[in-house]
């Protein structure tokens, strides 16, 4: 034996892991809970990946991939962008079948940036005054939500002001003051219920708490914050577009035949 091979005891692995039928070396990395996942992740690739891979020390025949949380956590925020965007879509298709109109849904989804602004502002006050809440899935979840419930106070006051210019031959102000007037009572109280059957998930302690924390925290700011604008906002929208059309109407009417 000893002229075929040099014999002598050195130190190796107990054994040996394959994923996808690939030798691999598992590296566990666990951040800190005040860390969220996604800055972790940016971290260790921007620090220690990228700098392995620019320096030629990998070789060809080695590569780096980050996986595990890490992994579902890139997939799931990938689906849940393209389910946000699939929410906007198929909202603003079925407002426009029940409005028979392209431009009156536009106005209404102009109360979903302003839910997702204050979806943001109530994380934000969760993490100064309650506990720290990183954006997760479930709290990502919370914005998905928003805009099937922030589009209804929306709608409430164009359909109603569009109810008083057809059967109540109103002018356009007049009939957007009477919606405001006469809905502002119904939108304050489907609000107000729904962010004191949310506040629970927010101010509630105990175990498992912190899971549904964000979810409620977003959807609560998001309720408040779209609700308060979406009262002055909409109104304003939807009165320009009504001058837009009457101007454009008479315009139209002095056009020679």
């Amino acid at each position: 034996l000893g002229s075929l091979a040099d014999v002598r005891l050195e130190e190796g692995p107990t054994q040996i892991n394959h994923i996808n039928s690939e030798r691999a070396i598992t590296i566990q990395v666990i951040p800190p809970t005040e860390v969220p996942l996604e800055t972790a992740m940016a971290t260790v690739k921007d620090q220690i990946v990228e700098p392995i891979k620019a320096s030629g020390r990998l070789g060809s025949f080695y590569r780096i991939d980050l996986s595990g949380t890490a992994d579902d956590l890139t997939r799931t925020r990938l689906a849940l962008g393209w389910n946000f965007v699939l929410a906007l879509v198929i909202s603003y298709l079925l407002m426009s079948a029940l409005f028979e109109n392209f431009l009156y849904p536009f106005i209404i989804m102009f109360s979903v940036p302003l839910a997702a602004a204050g979806g943001f502002v109530g994380l934000l006050l969760v993490n100064v005054f309650i506990a720290y809440q990183a954006l997760d899935i479930v709290t990502m979840l919370g914005f998905v939500i928003l805009v099937g419930v922030v589009v209804n106070n929306a709608i409430l006051i164009v359909h109603q002001a569009l109810n008083n210019m057809r059967d109540g031959d109103m002018p356009p102000r007049e009939a957007i003051r009477e919606s405001v007037r006469s809905r502002i009572r119904p939108i304050y109280m489907s609000t107000v219920t729904s962010v004191f059957g949310m506040m629970p998930l927010v101010l509630t302690p105990g175990a498992g708490s912190e899971f549904y924390r964000g979810l409620g925290s977003v959807v609560v700011g998001g309720l408040l914050v779209s609700t308060v604008f979406t009262i002055f906002l909409v109104p304003a929208l939807l009165s320009l577009v009504l001058d837009l059309f009457a101007a454009a109407k008479r315009a139209f009417g002095r056009l020679p035949a």
